[in-house]
């Protein structure tokens, strides 16, 4: 037998194997089996490489056990940390559903004695944080996906510097990858000297061999600050300017940031604890000895934290609970949305059973990828009569979802499958007319400042484009 026949029956039986790995694969929709089948078939030797690199969400066995157990030291000390019962508010009936499937994903229950203000801009979100770092008498944690070394990011690092050196105790986790360019400078080395704590989170090392234990795109895409366990910031928005130097042709960046005070604090805490001792073996069970301020009987909230060493599909899951509590108005604000089937037929569903529904993306994305898939169920949902506007002010990188004017989702979390399958998010659901008011203000705000997109435009795209379209979203399941 020649060596170029042994070659080929080699290939054969590793694509055979190749595919029946994909087949096995447990929690895999059926369209992203049939698309990792083509690419590993049609690709020889590089679909499986690809496939190896990321086709399984994969964290690696011995950190998925490690981030359980300390999953589970946390829970038992924030379930010894009580929120008096008076300040469990009652929550309407219709949204009943939704904090119990945030249960179920990190078994936070929804506390109330909170109060949440939405921050004018990203600046504004800067200087409320630096403010509140000024003012910390205990700790400081905060935890970015990208922080850098522009005019925002270093003054958020003199401002930790400061209180390090007056003695508060301040610790700082970024994503190894997002926060690459701060980490490997100087201001990481002067942060250091002046006594912050650091860490770095999903650690990439030696590229080749991280694609073996475990996907090198797993990401700590959570944006968490919590002040003297009594304030958290939620939103969108890193540690960096709206100008965003690596991508400023798309800027300004806009975000949306709601500054919370109250017992929400500890639950975003407890997010950050686990990521800290996960990434550097500290317990922080010291921490919880600062007790927050309990604002009064108001603003029922819950973190929902989602990540590869929770339970699959968990972020979907809330969206699609969201989606289904809406009666009357559902408004959403995403950068990225590349959705799964069930939420397309959730959006679908809700407009044509009269919920009036309204979605805004950027006009420019910076990932063409996801602006082209986007793009891909424009047709369908504005058939149903989803209300479609496109932001022509910059890249619009709030994540919002808002229900009947009461009820509101706001987060790190993006609609497409990274959020759902690969990255650790962290959001904040609350029932507060009032708060819920602010933020659609501020939905409103961006919808001015977009372009409504027909059923008449759609239609009119040429048959290449919309060939474009299909066929970028088509891959999506394999991103």
């Amino acid at each position: 037998m020649s060596w170029m026949i042994f070659v080929v029956i080699v290939h054969y039986v590793v694509v055979i194997y190749m595919v029946g790995r994909v087949m096995l694969r447990p929690y895999r929709e059926p369209a992203s089996r049939v698309a990792w089948m083509l690419v590993i078939i049609g690709l020889p030797i590089f679909g499986v490489l690809l496939y190896l690199m990321l086709g399984e969400t994969n964290i690696g066995i011995k950190r998925v056990e490690r981030m359980r157990l300390i999953r589970e030291d946390t829970l038992k000390t924030i379930k010894q940390y009580t929120i008096p019962e008076t300040l469990r508010m009652a929550i309407p009936e219709q949204y009943h559903q939704v904090f119990r499937i945030g249960h179920s994903i990190n078994d936070f229950i929804p506390v109330g004695g909170n109060h949440g203000v939405v921050l004018a801009d990203s600046e504004a979100a800067i200087d409320a944080l630096i403010k509140d770092i000024d003012e910390a008498k205990k700790h400081v944690h905060v935890l970015f996906y990208i922080w850098l070394t522009d005019d925002s990011g270093l003054k958020v690092a003199a401002a930790l510097m400061r209180a390090a050196q007056r003695g508060v105790t301040c610790r700082a986790l970024a994503d190894a990858l997002g926060s690459r360019s701060l980490i490997g400078s100087t201001h990481w080395q002067q942060m250091k000297g002046a006594g912050v704590k650091l860490a770095y989170a999903l650690p990439i090392g030696n590229p080749f061999f991280r694609t073996l234990v475990g996907r090198i795109d797993l990401r700590n895409h959570r944006k968490i600050m919590v002040i003297d366990n009594r304030i958290t910031y939620c939103g969108s928005q890193n540690c960096a300017d709206a100008a965003f130097a690596p991508k400023a042709k798309y800027a300004p960046w806009v975000d949306t940031v709601v500054r919370f005070t109250g017992a929400i604090a500890i639950q975003n805490q407890c997010l950050f604890a686990s990521d800290w001792e996960g990434a550097t073996h500290e317990n922080l069970d010291d921490i919880w000895q600062v007790k927050p301020d309990l604002i009064s009987l108001s603003c029922p909230a819950q973190v929902i934290g989602t990540g590869p060493t929770e339970r699959h599909a968990a972020m979907s899951d809330v969206f699609l609970t969201m989606i289904g509590t809406a009666r009357r108005d559902l408004m959403i604000t995403t950068p990225y949305f590349v959705p799964n089937e069930p939420l397309v037929s959730a959006l679908c569903i809700a407009a044509r059973s009269g919920v009036h529904v309204t979605m805004t993306l950027p006009q420019r994305n910076d990932s063409w990828v996801v602006g082209a898939a986007s793009r891909s169920y424009y047709h369908p949902l504005l058939k149903a009569g989803v209300h479609i506007y496109e932001y022509v002010g910059g890249l619009l990188h709030a994540k919002l979802m808002t229900v009947d004017g009461e009820a509101s989702l706001i987060g790190s979390a993006n609609m497409d499958r990274r959020s759902f399958d690969l990255n650790y998010e962290n959001n904040i659901v609350f029932y507060d007319p009032e708060l819920t008011k602010d933020i659609i203000a501020r939905q409103q705000k961006y919808i001015h400042s977009s372009v409504p997109v027909t059923i008449e435009e759609v239609n009119a795209w040429s048959k290449g484009k919309q060939l474009w379209h299909n066929a970028v979203a088509t891959i999506g399941p394999v991103l």
